[in-house]
């Protein structure tokens, strides 16, 4: 406690400074003015009295530097004095400040703002209260050959009742949900809960209520929660919509509550949110198709939380029964088993590889800035050798200058830090703006206090590693021997340069990396781009998804009928060549993966065929968007309106199942074996509908309306995406006639999520994308600096090599020889870079082999490419300088020396 408060004491006594100033003076006046008056009265002269008192008292200055340090901490004043005296220097070289801080906020800015997008994503915990105790509840299922497999009704019941580990449960699935009956009908974000999950989140309702067991319950009165943002610009925050009725889906439901501002569930943005409410006297063992969350309780682990799963896995196969027609045994040979995790996971996805790596790629760019702004401390240092070493000799200590050029640089980096920190500002707000896709948590991205200590800490720290190389060379022990030098007429030794050289290379080596990194992901596009996705010309086809709820239209021919009319009215809008209609897009984010059955393959008892993708289009589809017929035929409408029994197939799978495409037609399939047998009927083009980076699923093409499918009498798509092919795509009044078309024919069906499918098409190619722009201005930059460090080098040395240059030409050396020496020189120091760089770029470019895509790690083409690029720019950027010494007149040189 003593010591804190002696701390305290000092620490306040240097905002006290020139009060102690004062009593100091007047307190050593005091003593000497005693001591001359005992002088007096012992009969000396006033001269002589006041002499000898003040040889008593000593010298005052050095009784102030000791009372001083009684009173405030000398290293902390001693080290404010020091970036004063740094700060006046800086102030003294305007251009040499510029530059450097200019070239340390390009480093220090992108190292934040990158940093900030992965605090704001992968750091950050989740916006829910104890967010570390959630988890997603996953599965395996090897014996199905399924790594990542969800939760089922059946599951949630059973979990629900017999957990040990699990404070709240719950399952949820997002969609979408029409609501009509105030002004236009409008198509929102629906987000399905069963009781549990808000519950789990921690999230109370800021108005009103949450749902309850009953809310949950088929039969009871339908409710359902808004989110604040949605009531603001629905209903303009009007309170008294808790208990009034909204039509969703044309069924009318009360109004529970409202969310609180800002709430988001996980990363999707919601509108909607309602209970699932099933019936589970209807529930059948079924493959798990619903995301499950949990909140684990006090105290209890992820691996603890896995084990509890373990053990109720048995209990869910025995306490439900399988579907009619489905063997039992299929699920208990799946093997399931638990596979939870961490609730951000989830949200976060695998880009924690990506941010990693640009995190890693913008620490090189600061590196080299470091190295740029350390040649230019290095310039500055040597041309201050003289002064340095006057103020050796007068007395002062190495370790005083160094102490003052460490903390001249630490100062130039932080003003460099400022400046980088507005700069990092800038670049986020750009990043959220643009909110590329795949990038998760975009509201979390912000420049926050963490994100400032991190600027903070980084200026530092790059403050300390360029100014302890000039301070090393410059102002070590040996300082004093810059005295006995050989004088301004000296050319530069190879030792003097040594220093500014190696740095030098190290900028080109770390550009190497850079660029080569960049250029990976430029092959990595190049070859994403080559790949044909299966359809044609996505620019002219426009996409735009509609429903037609059950409590609007029951009868499944009518909802057919409907969609087929609004076909037949967009179909005559001026410019549309062709128009079809199916369940989802290719590429969109609306998949279904499922068993299928095969008539002539034969599964042993409890055998799970493999999953196939399954789509459900209308005839024309596959002409509307240039998907190729293989072999066979179209649906058409026939096949429809009679209820045939037709599929058509991928020819992935036609060739996976039967070898050839032509083989597979007239052969049968359904998706399980209370349902009927269907005849295939043709073979289409594959479609890289996971993305042009996957490979392109087995698919299955179904009908949009059929008979005793899944266990339904008749099965009809009430929610498609009707692809539209013309020119007009896109434009306002094209999307004005399309809607106006929708309503001729239904006045309460929305249109939601128009787009083209080029934006789609762009969108799997999202991920590429960002971390090519981000790698390319990287490159860019590294590449920058690397052409300024060696064009500063090969400058600097034709300054300082002037009396030389002019003794070479008066002994008759040609121009050409002596722009040959500085650009050999330049080169050398490029091909040195290029060489370690190569080998520092092998090992580091093997952690970006999850981001490519048609092309490897060590890419030959690609090292060539680049290091010829160092070398091309290299020879540039040390010509300028080169010819230079051209025109360097002997006689001048000579005469100025």
């Amino acid at each position: 406690m003593g010591r804190m408060r002696e701390a305290w004491r000092r620490l306040r006594s240097l905002g006290r400074r020139d009060a102690i100033e004062g009593g100091l003076d007047e307190e050593i006046r005091f003593h000497i003015d005693q001591q001359t008056e005992k002088n007096l009265r012992a009969g000396m002269s006033p001269r002589e009295a006041r002499r000898l008192a003040l040889v008593a008292f000593g010298g005052a200055e050095r009784v102030k530097e000791s009372t001083r340090d009684e009173f405030r901490p000398a290293l902390l004043e001693d080290s404010l004095r020091d970036i004063r005296y740094g700060a006046r220097a800086l102030r003294r070289a305007p251009g040499f400040t510029v530059v450097s801080s200019l070239t340390l906020a390009l480093g220090i800015g992108a190292s934040t703002a990158v940093f900030s997008v992965v605090n704001g994503v992968l750091i950050k915990p989740l916006p829910y209260p104890e967010s570390e105790t959630l988890v997603s509840l996953r599965h395996t299922a090897l014996g199905a050959g399924l790594a990542d497999v969800p939760m089922s009704p059946a599951q949630f019941f059973t979990y629900r009742d017999e957990t040990r580990t699990f404070q709240e449960i719950g399952l949820w699935s997002s969609g979408v949900a029409n609501v009509t009956g105030a002004a236009a009908p409008e198509e929102v974000q629906s987000l399905l809960v069963t009781h549990g999950t808000l519950q789990a989140l921690g999230v109370r309702p800021a108005v009103g209520r949450w749902f309850t067991r009953e809310d949950d319950a088929p039969g009871s009165v339908e409710t359902v929660i808004l989110t604040d943002g949605y009531w603001q610009r629905r209903y303009g925050g009007d309170p008294a919509m808790i208990g009034r009725t909204v039509t969703i889906d044309a069924r009318p439901r009360e109004v529970i509550g409202v969310m609180p501002d800002g709430f988001r569930f996980l990363d999707a943005g919601v509108d909607v949110i309602l209970p699932y409410r099933f019936d589970r006297s209807a529930l059948f063992l079924r493959k798990p198709m619903f995301q499950g969350i949990a909140r684990m309780k006090p105290g209890v682990t992820l691996a603890q939380a896995n084990a509890d799963v373990a053990r109720m896995i048995p209990i869910w196969l025995k306490a439900w029964s399988a579907p009619p027609g489905i063997d039992p045994s299929i699920f208990a040979n799946a093997e399931f088993a638990p596979a939870l995790r961490a609730l951000k996971r989830d949200v976060v996805g695998d880009v924690g590889k990506v941010l990693w790596v640009l995190m890693g790629t913008v620490g090189i760019v600061l590196l080299i800035a470091c190295a740029n702004v350390a040649n230019l401390m290095l310039v500055r240092a040597e041309g201050r050798q003289q002064e340095l070493a006057v103020r050796a000799a007068l007395g002062a200590g190495w370790q005083r200058l160094a102490r003052e050029l460490v903390w001249e640089s630490i100062v130039l980096a932080l003003v460099g830090g400022a400046l980088g920190l507005g700069l990092a500002f800038a670049a986020v707000h750009l990043i959220v703006t643009a909110a590329p896709a795949g990038l998760p948590r975009l509201s979390d991205i912000t420049v926050d206090p963490m994100v400032v200590a991190f600027t903070l800490i980084v200026s530092l720290l790059s403050g300390l590693v360029f100014g302890l190389i000039p301070v090393a060379r410059h102002a070590g022990p040996h300082i004093a021997r810059a005295l006995r030098g050989n004088g301004r007429t000296s050319s530069q030794s190879r030792e003097q340069h040594r220093m500014r050289n190696a740095l030098v290379v190290v900028q080109v080596a770390l550009a190497l990396v850079l660029l080569v990194a960049a250029g990976l992901m430029i092959r990595t596009f190049q070859a994403l781009a080559s790949v044909q996705p299966g359809f044609t010309e996505p620019n002219h086809l426009q996409l735009v998804r509609l429903a037609v709820p059950w409590a609007q239209v029951e009868d499944p021919e009518r909802v057919l009928q409907v969609q087929s009319d609004i076909r037949d009215r967009i179909a005559a809008i001026p410019g549309v060549s062709a128009v079809s209609f199916a369940r989802s897009a290719p590429m969109g984010p609306e998949k279904i993966d499922n068993l299928l059955l095969i008539e002539d393959q034969r599964y042993a008892q409890g055998q799970i065929p493999p999953d196939r993708r399954f789509k459900f289009v209308s005839p024309g589809f596959f002409d509307t968007l240039g998907v190729r017929l293989i072999a066979g035929r179209d649906m058409t409408w026939a096949d429809i309106h009679d209820h045939r029994s037709v599929a058509v197939i991928s020819e992935n799978l036609a060739r996976e199942v039967w070898r050839e495409p032509a083989a597979a037609l007239g052969k049968r399939i359904r998706p399980n074996a209370s349902d009927s047998w269907r005849e295939i009927i043709g073979i289409v083009g594959d479609v890289h509908d996971d993305g042009v980076h996957q490979r392109a699923p087995g698919t299955v093409y179904w009908p949009v309306l059929m008979e005793k499918f899944w266990g339904n009498p008749v099965l009809v798509q009430r929610s498609v995406t009707f692809a539209i092919r013309s020119s007009r795509t896109g434009t306002e009044s094209f999307l004005n006639e399309i809607r106006e078309a929708v309503w001729a024919v239904n006045a309460n069906v929305p249109l939601a999520e128009a787009s083209t499918l080029r934006d789609v098409y762009q969108r799997s190619l999202a991920r590429t994308s960002f971390t090519l722009v981000m790698l390319a201005i990287a490159g860019g930059t590294a590449l920058l600096l690397g052409i300024v460090g060696i064009y500063g080098v090969i400058a600097y040395a034709v300054t300082q090599r002037t009396r030389e240059i002019g003794i070479r030409v008066a002994l008759g050396a040609q121009h050409a020889g002596l722009q040959r020496m500085f650009m050999r020189e330049a080169l050398g120091l490029t091909g040195v870079g290029v060489a370690c760089g190569l080998g520092i770029a092998f090992p580091l470019t093997r952690l970006m082999g999850s981001l490519l895509f048609g092309t490897s790690a060590f890419d030959p083409a690609t090292y060539v490419a680049v290091s010829l690029l160092l070398v091309v720019a290299a020879a540039i950027a040390s010509y300028i300088p080169a010819h230079r010494a051209m025109s360097v007149d002997p006689l001048e040189a000579l005469r100025a020396e």
